[in-house]
């Protein structure tokens, strides 16, 4: 284009010389455009990035931020790797045409290992960017500040602060124009720059089908479209980092003849897998992490390297606390700042998965094992606070801590059973964590601590895990009353997934466990368990005797508790023998040992009303078993008890008089019962199916 002065114009990068118009062509038409005379265009933003594929939320963002009018200020935080800059840049360039009067960069330096680009240096590169002679860059930052804000002023100029250390180092370099933008990519999230009207973005890995599309893209051809599973797979194993994924990509170009299926293979085993992520020297996925930890203060690393060790997925903070021997909050936050930790929901973080091995590594394993028996122990500290909510009159066996736990949850019974749900997954990892370290007493008290959980919610998947566990630790420790424990409420759930050979085998383990350890009784808890079985099998004689007789074993042993619970089974027995009289009787009699017992029991009381509401309900009184049903499913509700809720549904399905209200109370039933995954499903179906008019 021609100017004033007949010189060409280049709309990248040659000067305006002879007059304070600038015309350039947009978007197929002509923008005339008034600069200052002499005013280049800078035009210094790298190359777009190649492959660049997914991040529509992020896009979307910046695109609304900036339809939001005024001056756009966005900070793009997240992990070394995940694609930050390539996320800026591709924006930039996507608009570019909003920002005729240029664009300025810097590389900050933040985290490369070399002393951060210091703002007044990074203004003296702007500025003469924007064309002011090296002689008259002023040489004091307040100076340098003032002259840049004047130049940008009126300008549509779009300004890139890449890898950026703090705010401190950012703000300086921030224009005024409204007319303009700024994106500040960091590894920390700059909260200091709210202030400033900024709106902070986290970018996070890619999801599935952008981490296989750029895999794709960036290996060419149809090698990863063959393999769309083992594409997969490698994704997942690169925790959808951009970074990893374009190394792994490089590792199938420089080796045509590797399948995907190879690479997968070699990457397989967790701890050589940052190697193979990190064999190029000038893409590595452990020199990006060690420059995020380098910057990282002593508590801050010390807390690093040991949560690594974290036995399950995600964390609170007072776990995160224990491993030091200060807690520091402040150690957590500047992992979180430095995008080294992920908040995945309010107090509830986690490591990206090659984050955590990278942490692991910093590690000695002396260090490494003392955390995780920290952290072991917390969970299990706080879990008996839970304990002692739900079940408080429970017998437990004492454990000596190695550091007593601090900053452990305050718990109601309702509350309590939440906890132990929300950290169900980390309290069975902690388990595996106890046992494969040779912790057999701390992985035998996290298999026990569980029971108000699995009492409650059942979890059958869990619980042959959880028992299993516990019956090998405890035969580690050499503990025959441990043992028992275990091998009794394997027992149990062997009975209720109806495995009633396989729970007969366990529960005369357990008999013979108590009784060599002079444990009566655990001896009499686990005869009574199969006096169940035999009244599953139907054997209803042999079991009236035996629980009648362990009425007397509990009296004796002045155990009112388990005297109560053998009653209620009594009762049972007895109600499905014919004789209703005798039954109810000792489920009286059961009702008045819970209401005298000094630590109370809701649960096994509404156990009881479930129970006679049945008796009544077998012996023809539909009116007392819907009264005592409607009572008994209020209690189970209020308890949060799913399986004792489903029990109750059942007993007023039986006494309804109406079909409808009776198919109402199946379904309910049958709710509850296939969400606890129950064995009690099918039949339950089968009943509504026969109340249910048919289709048509």
């Amino acid at each position: 284009m021609a100017t004033k002065g007949g010189e060409q114009q280049n709309e990248l990068s040659g000067p305006v010389t002879g007059g304070a118009v600038q015309a350039r062509e947009v978007h197929g038409g002509v923008h005339f455009h008034h600069v200052p005379t002499s005013a280049p265009v800078p035009r210094q933003l790298p190359a777009a990035p190649a492959h660049f594929t997914g991040r529509t939320a992020e896009l979307s963002e910046l695109d609304s931020l900036q339809e939001q009018g005024g001056r756009t200020l966005a900070v793009l935080s997240g992990p070394g790797g995940v694609g930050k800059t390539a996320l800026a840049l591709h924006w930039s360039y996507l608009h570019g045409a909003r920002f005729p009067d240029g664009q300025l960069y810097v590389d900050l330096a933040g985290f490369s290992g070399e002393e951060p680009v210091d703002p007044g240096e990074a203004l003296g590169l702007f500025l003469r960017g924007l064309g002011v002679p090296p002689e008259q860059v002023p040489a004091g930052l307040t100076e340098q500040a003032a002259l840049y804000r004047s130049l940008t002023a009126q300008r549509a100029v779009l300004v890139l602060l890449d890898n950026a250390l703090s705010a401190a180092q950012v703000r300086p370099l921030l224009p005024t124009s409204p007319a303009g933008a700024v994106l500040v990519t960091s590894r920390s999230r700059l909260a200091g720059l709210i202030v400033e009207g900024a709106r902070l973005l986290d970018v996070g890995p890619l999801g599935m089908t952008s981490a296989v599309r750029l895999l794709d893209l960036a290996v060419g051809g149809t090698r990863v479209r063959r393999e769309d599973l083992p594409a997969r797979t490698l994704a997942t194993m690169c925790g959808g980092l951009p970074i990893a994924l374009r190394i792994a990509a490089a590792r199938l170009v420089t080796r045509p003849r590797w399948s995907v299926e190879r690479v997968v293979a070699e990457m397989d085993d967790e701890r050589g897998r940052l190697t193979v992520l990190s064999a190029l020297p000038e893409l590595s996925v452990r020199s990006t992490f060690d420059l995020s930890y380098r910057a990282l203060g002593p508590t801050a690393a010390a807390l690093y390297r040991r949560l690594a060790g974290h036995p399950g997925r995600d964390f609170g903070p007072s776990v995160a606390g224990s491993v030091l021997d200060h807690a520091s909050v402040d150690a957590l936050d500047e992992l979180i700042e430095g995008s080294l930790v992920e908040e995945v929901h309010e107090d509830r973080y986690r490591f990206h998965d090659l984050v955590r091995l990278h942490a692991r590594d910093q590690a000695e394993p002396a260090e490494h094992a003392q955390a995780a028996r920290r952290m072991s122990e917390w969970y299990l500290a706080a879990a008996q606070v839970a304990d002692s909510a739900v079940t408080p009159y429970r017998d437990r066996i004492p454990y000596r801590f190695s550091v007593q736990p601090v900053n452990l949850p305050t718990l109601g019974r309702a509350e309590a059973l939440d906890w132990l749900e929300v950290e169900r997954a980390n309290l069975i990892a902690a388990g595996r964590v106890a046992l494969d370290h040779d912790w057999p007493d701390l992985a035998w008290q996290l298999a026990d601590v569980m029971w108000p959980l699995l009492l409650h919610h059942k979890h059958y998947r869990d619980r042959a895990e959880i028992n299993d566990r516990g019956t090998t630790a405890a035969r580690r420790w050499g503990n025959r009353v441990a043992e028992a424990v275990m091998l009794r409420r394997q027992g149990l759930a062997c009975t209720t997934m109806g495995r009633l050979e396989e729970a007969e085998r366990h529960l005369a383990a357990s008999i013979e466990c108590a009784t060599e350890a002079g444990d009566r009784r655990g001896a009499a808890d686990a005869l009574e368990l199969l006096a169940l079985v035999q009244l599953d099998q139907g054997r209803l004689p042999e079991a009236v005797a035996r629980l009648t007789g362990l009425v007397r074993t509990n009296r004796e042993l002045g155990a009112p508790r388990n005297q109560g619970l053998t009653l209620i089974h009594l009762g049972t027995a007895l109600g499905r023998t014919g004789r209703t009289a005798e039954g109810l009787a000792a489920l009286r009699e059961a009702e008045a040992l819970f209401d005298g017992l000094p630590d109370p029991d809701p649960y096994n009381r509404a156990r009881v009303t479930v129970a006679t509401a049945r008796l009544h309900q077998r012996s023809g009184d539909s009116a007392e078993a819907t009264r005592l049903g409607e009572r008994a499913l209020a209690e189970m509700l209020e308890l949060g008890s799913a399986p004792g809720a489903a029990e109750a549904h059942e007993v007023l399905a039986e006494a309804a008089v109406d079909p409808q209200r009776a198919g109402e109370h199946w379904r309910r039933a049958l709710d509850l019962l296939l969400k606890l995954g129950s064995p009690r499903a099918g039949r339950v179906s089968a009943r509504l199916r026969g109340v249910e008019p048919p289709a048509g």
